[in-house]
Formats: structure tokens, sequence, C-alpha cells
């Protein structure tokens, strides 16, 4: 068991074998008639999901900015007393899991700044393949004494978006620079990031404000989603569409890949900063995104069943009851049993609430490993051939207890179907994957896998598959965890989370 600092556990029963980690969830919000504090604490909840480790609101009245973040689930970083002292018109939230910078407080999110002439709080959902390169302009401003010094990307960013363009080194305006007459009325913040944001590289989905307006920004790949909506009285910017409608926010569009978005009373007003070169992660469709959130304008779920119905065709077996590992592999589960004729059943029960509890385990316990977080429902299994459904397999050691626990319940044959390819290269761009060593994929192939797991069979959907389900061309989706191939090159010295970690920055 890996613990944080203040002893929660951060990994599932088996650290070996932990799932698919995003970077983040972050959600913006102006509107002067609503507790925007309350609205951003929903709209975090909405999208736990897409990080555990911490949670933080900042809210703005137009004079200043208040933060109030700590590690833990959204519902235990806030209470009442908490919200009600998050008074303003303003608000940024974020939940975090850590792909850059350690797991610790003063990396939580949003990440703040002020200087004498602007504050700053931002919320970053991605990972910079760069940051080195951008703490290095940093050199010289001074501003290590408006802040810790930096051990995230998003701190870098920070503290960038917050100065004056004059104090960085060999910065220049990018082509969203601020030209015209309309333009210089501009924020101090938003002239530094439309010079800034052309400069960073790797995955950013942020949402961002200052005193008077809220930002929102996309790298020109899009790596990650982001999108605009529309409340009564004002706006909200959230990670997933999920997210608006538990707000009760109205879908207005995507903010699109190299674009600069600013609200404030004036309204919504949009640059580009660099010219789109879209590439959307395809793994948000297996595993990230919740299943009733929209991706250019195809439902997450639709397209898992789609991908089951494809799996079916691909991989068929003769067996009896198709069951999903409980919940990311439902969908593709019930296109599975649509597509080949065999019943859809539940065989598995889940306990939520494992991965989430501050006792560690005994270790009689820890060696039951996933009948902490499954358990098999033996009535429907005992005798017969079973088809299991999984979103993912990426070192192994879930299914292979899977598959043991299935047999042991009686299982006449177990069959495992994955609603993704193999898993064989680690992301760069968000995603906290194994490195490539870890990966079972990675050196094993799939008739290997098929032994290490115990498995009678295993079929994997084909990379084309799980593209058509998409309705995306491939062109405009990153698919580099299964085929290696990265839309933008990451340098040795600028992979791992910890790439900060000795680095003095703004000193």
């Amino acid at each position: 068991m890996v613990s944080r600092p203040d002893g929660r556990l951060t990994d599932e029963l088996d650290p070996e074998d932990r799932p698919p980690r995003d970077a983040c969830g972050v959600f913006g919000v102006w509107a002067p008639n609503e507790d925007v504090a309350k609205l951003a604490y929903y709209g975090l909840y909405a999208l736990q999901h897409r990080g555990q480790e911490s949670a933080g609101i900042a809210v703005s009245d137009g004079h200043r900015i208040v933060v109030h973040k700590e590690m833990g689930l959204v519902a235990q970083v806030f209470d009442e007393p908490a919200l009600s002292t998050l008074r303003g018109h303003i608000a940024v939230g974020h939940c975090r899991y850590s792909t850059t910078g350690a797991s610790v407080w003063a990396n939580a999110q949003p990440t703040f700044r002020s200087t004498d002439s602007a504050s700053l709080a931002l919320g970053h959902n991605g990972n910079l393949i760069n940051t080195r390169e951008l703490a290095s302009l940093l050199t010289g401003t001074g501003l290590g004494g408006t802040g810790i010094a930096a051990t995230s990307d998003t701190d870098v960013l920070t503290a960038l978006f917050v100065s004056d363009l004059s104090e960085i080194n060999g910065i220049s305006a990018g082509p969203g620079a601020l030209r015209d007459a309309a333009d210089r009325d501009a924020s101090q913040v938003e002239r530094a990031a439309a010079a800034v944001l052309p400069l960073a590289k790797g995955a950013y989905s942020l949402v961002f404000m200052d005193d008077q307006t809220l930002y929102a920004a996309r790298d020109p790949q899009g790596f990650r989603p982001l999108v605009l909506g529309r409340l009564d009285s004002g706006w909200v910017v959230a990670s997933e569409t999920a997210a608006l409608d538990i707000v009760g926010a109205r879908f207005v569009r995507e903010i699109a890949p190299g674009e600069l978005v600013s609200i404030d009373g004036r309204g919504v007003r949009s640059r580009t900063f660099a010219a789109p070169q879209p590439s959307g992660c395809l793994f948000e469709y297996v595993y990230l995104a919740r299943p009733d959130t929209t991706i250019s304008g195809r439902g997450v779920h639709a397209t898992r069943v789609e991908v089951g119905r494809r799996l079916a065709a691909e991989y068929p077996v003769d067996a009896d009851l198709v069951i999903p590992v409980p919940e990311s592999g439902t969908p593709a589960a019930i296109g599975f049993a649509e597509a080949s004729g065999i019943p859809f059943g539940q065989g598995l029960v889940k306990n939520s609430y494992v991965g989430r509890t501050f006792i560690q385990p005994s270790q009689t316990i820890r060696e039951r490993g996933i009948k902490l977080k499954l358990n098999p429902l033996r009535d429907a299994i005992a005798g017969r051939r079973i088809v299991v459904v999984d979103d993912s397999i990426v070192r192994g050691n879930t299914q292979r207890a899977l598959v043991a626990m299935l047999r042991e319940a009686g299982a006449a044959e177990v069959h495992v179907r994955v609603a993704s390819p193999p898993v064989s290269w680690p992301c760069f761009y968000g995603i906290d994957f194994a490195t490539r060593a870890e990966l079972i994929a990675g050196h094993l192939s799939p008739e290997e896998i098929c032994t290490s797991i115990g498995a009678d069979s295993l079929g994997y959907v084909s990379l084309a598959g799980l593209i058509e389900a998409t309705t995306i061309p491939a062109s405009r989706l990153c698919r580099a965890c299964f085929d290696g191939q990265y839309p933008i090159p990451v340098a040795d010295d600028d992979r791992g989370k910890h790439v900060l970690d000795g680095l003095p920055v703004g000193s």
C-alpha cells in the first residue's frame, strides 16, 4: 500500500496494478447572481473520477481571491462552513491526481500567485512536456517571494501568467498577441497568457482567473477535453459535459484546440493563440471520461457500447453469460451481449468505497486482494462459460486475480474480452500509466498475456475498431498508448512527475 503524507491511501488494494489515473478535473464559473462556490463544489463532485488526491476552489469578489484547498476527496475537503467563506461571482475549482509534482498540499490546486499588479488562481488538467524550459524563463523574476518554489508544471504556468512580460527571459509575443485598440484594454494576465501559451508544449486544459475575469485555454492538440456552458446568469467551463449537466448549465461548445477564452461583464471573448492540430485522447473513450459525457458530439456511453459490439464481431466465443468488470466495463459488455446473442448479467458485485478508507488493510485481508473490491455472484457463475469484459489491461495483476476468483466461484470457462487495444506505451500527456517495462503488453504478446492471467481465451478490440466506434478520424486522435506514435516528441529529461524537484524556480 502507498500512503499519502497524511496517511490516507492513494493506490488501489494492489499497488502494483493501480488503474490509469487522469491528471485532473477543472471547473470554472462566472455568474454574478449565483453561489459560485457551491456551483464549483457540485461541478467538482461530477468530476471526482478525474482526480482523488486533492481538491480546491478559489473565489473572487472582484477585489480579492480567496482559495480553499486540501488533500482528499471533494466531500472531505469542503463542508458548509468552508463554502460559506468563499463569496464572490467568479470561481475556479480543481480535483487533482498528480502527473508532474509530488502529491502534497503545496501542489494542490488551484495554484495561487499574487504580485503588486496582478493576482491569479489556476487549475490545470494535463501534463506539460517542456516544464524545465518554461521554468527557466522565470529566472531572475523575483517570483519566488510570491509563493512556494514550483514543483509542478501548473505552478510554473501560474508564475508566468501573473508576471510582467518584460521580466520573463526571452519571451516574445506569439500568435495570440494583443494587438488592436480593444486588446490594449486587456488585463496583465490576459496579455501574459496570450504570450506564454504558444511556448507551452504538451497537454493543458486550463481554467484560471484574476480578480475580474474567468479564463479558459486548451492546448493546440486538444489532448484533454474542455467545454463551455451557459447558465441563465453566467457561464461555466468544465472538463466534461456531465459537470455542466449537474449544475444546470446548457452545453454551448467545446473550447477549441489553441483557443484562449476570456469571460467577464463584457461577455465571452475568444482568440486563437496557436494553429489547431486536433489530437484528442482516445483513452478518454475507453476509461477516463464519465459515460454520460459527450466528446466531439458523440456520447461516451454509446461509443463504449459500440466498442463492445465490434469486440464481439472480432473475437466471438461460445459462452453462457457475459458479465462486466464494474463499472467501466459495463457499456462494452452490453454491446458484446447484444452483438453475440449471449445473455448479459451481473456476475460481480463492486464495493465502491474500497481504496477511499483511512484504515490500511491487514496483511490477511490484503492477501485476499481483489475480493475487497469485487465479489462473485456464485449462483450466476457456477457451471457456466463466462465472458468477462474489461475496459483495459495495464499490468495484468487484477485480471489474473479476477480469473482465479471466477474459477474458484465455479466458472466452467473464463474468456476475457478487452474494450481497448493492448496498452503498450506510456502516456506523457496527462495520464499516469506505468513505464513500458511495467505494462504487461509492453513485453508480452496477447497469447502470452492470456496464459499469464490464466484465461481460456483473450481478445482485444482492434485499434481500427476502437477508432471507428468514436466516429472521429484517426488523424484527429492521440493513440500513442496503443501504437507508440506520439503527436509531440518528449525528451527524456521531461518525462516523469518530479522533473522540477531540486530545480530552483522563481528565485
